[in-house]
């Protein structure tokens, strides 16, 4: 057990050269790795950590966007925001950091398929957590936008930034392999004063709705609701592992 434990250490130690920080107390690393299937076994979970590393990661992302686009009102940033911090973004940065090598999980979670994008989301906020509990806020800055940046930077272009259709038809692209449909749905008022409701459907799914006075604000409207529900995250008790 002592070897196990011995060489779980020497992995991790050089795991941080991939994080590029490197750990005052690398229990914190191995606490936020260590998945809520084995907290019977190991006295210990992230679970914590990933909400401490939610509410940190919220901060780095908030005051960067902020400070570096002062011409964006709160509606964008806010949107801007949702994609950056939900759980397919996550899971692809932690992906890359090669995470599902170092998780500790139960045994019937193993799969040779790799895991879920919620646990690998999970243990990436969880990291981020484990950061700023060793080294600060200014350490886990360095580690999320390194991360994140190239993320920050296509989500805030203006282009994408105030054109939800452009924006919910390149998520639906890159995590649903697919294109969202507009379908008009309604039409009320004077022929001079008209109302058009029109619905976002993806893969034969309903999604948002928006209302406007011509077709164009309308799908502009029901894109923002059906990325906002696309970005949002999940309660975690809800996720199937």
């Amino acid at each position: 057990m002592k070897t196990q434990q011995a060489s779980r250490k020497e992995i991790l130690e050089k795991w941080q050269e991939e994080l590029k920080y490197t750990f005052k107390d690398v229990s914190l690393l191995e606490n936020a790795l260590i998945h809520t299937s084995c907290k019977l076994e190991y006295n210990s979970s992230n679970e914590r950590m990933e909400f401490l590393g939610d509410a940190v990661l919220g901060v780095i992302i908030s005051s960067y966007l902020y400070n570096t686009f002062p011409e964006f009102n709160e509606g964008e940033l806010t949107r801007i925001k949702s994609v950056v911090v939900s759980q397919p973004i996550l899971a692809e940065a932690g992906n890359r950091l090669g995470l599902g090598k170092y998780i500790t999980v139960g045994k019937g979670l193993h799969s040779k398929h790799g895991f879920p994008r919620s646990i690998i989301a999970n243990v990436f906020e969880a990291i981020v957590a484990a950061i700023y509990l060793d080294g600060g806020i200014y350490a886990a800055g360095d580690f999320v936008l390194t991360r994140l940046s190239e993320e920050i930077e296509l989500t805030s272009r203006d282009e994408h930034a105030r054109n939800y259709k452009s924006l919910l038809q390149q998520y639906c692209q890159k995590y649903l392999n697919t294109t969202p449909q507009y379908k008009l749905i309604g039409q009320h008022g004077p022929d001079h004063g008209k109302t058009f409701e029109v619905m976002v459907v993806i893969k034969d799914n309903a999604y948002g709705q928006g209302k406007g006075k011509n077709k164009k604000e309308a799908e502009q409207l029901a894109a923002e609701e059906t990325l906002n529900a696309l970005t949002s995250k999940k309660d975690r008790a809800a996720v199937e592992c």
